[in-house]
């Protein structure tokens, strides 16, 4: 099943593990090692990133090893700037008419 990578960034887990892996690639002892569940958990997690593209597993000998995949997270990001460009602006326009309303009064 293909999942949608909104679905997976909507975790707080699944959004720390991002964090993890985007500064250092690390095995999935090393990832698990960070939260208070279970290795299953984790792995679970790791799956669901992996569905939606935002993760890569290599396998080095014993090891399997999660790698981000910064082009699924620029996505995410230009996605979410229209969004924030649309609310400054609005917030931008109301600031300067609430402005207006106080100077009036």
């Amino acid at each position: 099943m293909r999942r949608d990578v909104f679905q997976a960034i909507a975790d707080p887990t699944r959004r720390e593990i991002i964090g993890l892996i985007a500064h250092k690639t690390l095995n999935l002892n090393e990832i698990a090692e960070n939260f208070e569940m279970s290795r299953p958990a984790i792995s679970q997690h790791i799956k669901i990133l992996t569905e939606c593209g935002l993760v890569e597993i290599t396998q080095q000998g014993r090891n399997r090893y999660c790698n981000i995949q910064f082009q699924k997270l620029a996505e995410i990001s230009k996605w979410v700037e229209q969004y924030r460009i649309f609310w400054t602006n609005k917030l931008d326009a109301l600031e300067i008419h609430l402005s207006k309303e106080t100077k009036s009064t």
